[in-house]
């Protein structure tokens, strides 16, 4: 009997992959995706320049951090998903928004297989926090968005109440600072 040629070779998964970062923020895990991700970094060794906001609008958004020639809001992670309070260790840096958020611990980077849609149930705030759900290991997990953790309205806030702050950021509303005034 002889055996068909391709008998032993495994069918490749041809879904597509997005590689992302695994964090938490106490007890929750959470992922975004890696090419959203600019850098991260230890809260102890940040580096960069931490400026207090002078009128803060948010509850989670208290500080800008400079690095690089660029500013960023820093975004309290357990805030941002109404959780309770935590020590965060890690924050991300986040590319094409000015945000950093900071989060308890980073666990991995890991291959997302499968984005799916998020349920009925998730009907308020977290429709624009999450870009769906991933199944990880046996894990069901939320898709963080990128441009979920501050919205162009609340961008539009602390820059009001904060003006010249994030002079050399573009904001994620497409426009920058100096455009509007020209405006």
């Amino acid at each position: 009997m002889t055996q068909r040629a391709d008998s032993g070779v495994v069918p490749r998964d041809a879904r597509p992959k997005e590689q992302v970062v695994v964090f938490s923020i106490g007890d929750h895990s959470f992922v975004i995706s890696a090419s959203s991700v600019q850098e991260i970094r230890s809260t102890d060794g940040l580096g960069g320049n931490v400026v207090d906001l002078n009128r803060p609008v948010l509850r989670k958004v208290r500080h800008i951090v400079e690095r690089d020639a660029r500013s960023y809001y820093v975004v309290s992670g357990y805030e941002h998903f109404h959780l309770p309070l935590s020590r965060p260790t890690s924050v991300l840096i986040l590319r094409n928004v000015p945000v950093a958020v900071l989060v308890d611990r980073i666990e991995e980077m890991a291959e997302m297989r499968v984005l799916l849609g998020l349920p009925r149930s998730f009907c308020g705030e977290e429709r624009i926090w999450y870009r769906g759900l991933t199944v990880l290991g046996h894990k069901v997990v939320p898709v963080a968005e990128p441009r979920g953790f501050l919205t162009p309205d609340e961008l539009r806030r602390l820059e009001k109440e904060n003006p010249g702050l994030l002079q050399t950021v573009v904001h994620s509303v497409g426009t920058s600072r100096r455009e509007r005034e020209r405006a």
